[in-house]
């Protein structure tokens, strides 16, 4: 993952659509609608966004090293108690190029030591190439990679063209997101699944979104993004640094935008099974 000047008369006309399709709740005198409506804008407006048919981004993302402590193993063969070999602390940054197509496909290659591992998704099933694990065969996604992909927001994100997707938005409430005032949204997708999205009170852009939890160390633990630096990109506003942090842990893992070109050309074909 992905996600996001003033178009007004199109976000006036789907003042009624998002009034019946949002929550009436109010909070410091703004209803859900009227959030969305303002994040809408703030992202460059309705009929902008659904003009948006593929996204190419690019740039570095974290992987490896992490801070958390390292656990002792019991597995055969290895002494009770025993500790692997400590994590590496330091991130290694690889190149990336992340591209995506409506309706739902997804394109990942990520570089490492002159080779590219791969996640593909035709918007029905996935595979994975994962040559940094020493892995040369095309692998399907497991029924968790599945489940999570079924969670994920379309390249325009959660909020935009909600309602036409078949989303519930509800507002929970004012909340803090690192310090800023925010609103929490509590956003019920079509398959029922439930995601939390967090937009600034100031910006209206989105501040914090709740993803897929992870298992790690024996438990699933709570996982969050924190979109930032926001830019102009043909008239659409973008975060081109995304920060995910794993609750509970001190593991974080960067995704540095560099670069994104909006409606690129881009074959069926390269979502396809990998050879």
């Amino acid at each position: 993952m992905l996600r996001n000047l003033a178009l007004h008369a199109a976000i006036l006309a789907l003042a009624l659509p998002f009034a019946s399709a949002a929550d009436t709740k109010t909070t410091s005198g703004l209803s859900a609608a009227a959030i969305v409506e303002k994040n809408v804008a703030a992202r460059g407006g309705l009929q902008a966004w659904r003009a948006v048919q593929t996204l190419s981004l690019s740039g570095k993302v974290d992987a490896g090293g992490n801070n958390r402590p390292t656990l002792a193993v019991a597995s055969p063969g290895v002494k009770k108690g025993a500790l692997p070999p400590p994590r590496p602390k330091e991130q290694v940054q690889l190149p990336f190029t992340w591209e995506l197509k409506r309706p739902r496909k997804e394109r990942i290659e990520i570089e490492f030591k002159g080779q590219k591992s791969l996640q593909v998704f035709d918007g029905t099933n996935g595979w994975k190439l994962r040559l940094f694990l020493n892995r040369h065969q095309v692998e399907p996604y497991t029924a968790y990679e599945m489940s999570t992909t079924a969670t994920k927001a379309d390249l325009d994100g959660y909020l935009i063209d909600y309602a036409a997707k078949g989303t519930k938005i509800d507002l929970v409430g004012p909340d803090k997101v690192q310090g800023r005032d925010a609103y929490d949204l509590k956003v019920t997708l079509q398959n029922g699944k439930v995601r939390h999205v967090w937009v600034d009170a100031k910006t209206f852009l989105e501040a914090k979104i709740e993803g897929d939890s992870r298992p790690m160390d024996g438990k699933m633990r709570p996982v969050f993004t924190y979109p930032s630096d926001y830019r102009a990109v043909n008239g659409l506003t973008m975060p081109f640094l995304n920060e995910t942090s794993v609750e509970s842990t001190r593991q974080t893992e960067k995704m540095q935008i560099e670069k994104i070109t909006v409606n690129p050309k881009l074959d069926d074909s390269l979502f396809a099974k990998p050879n």
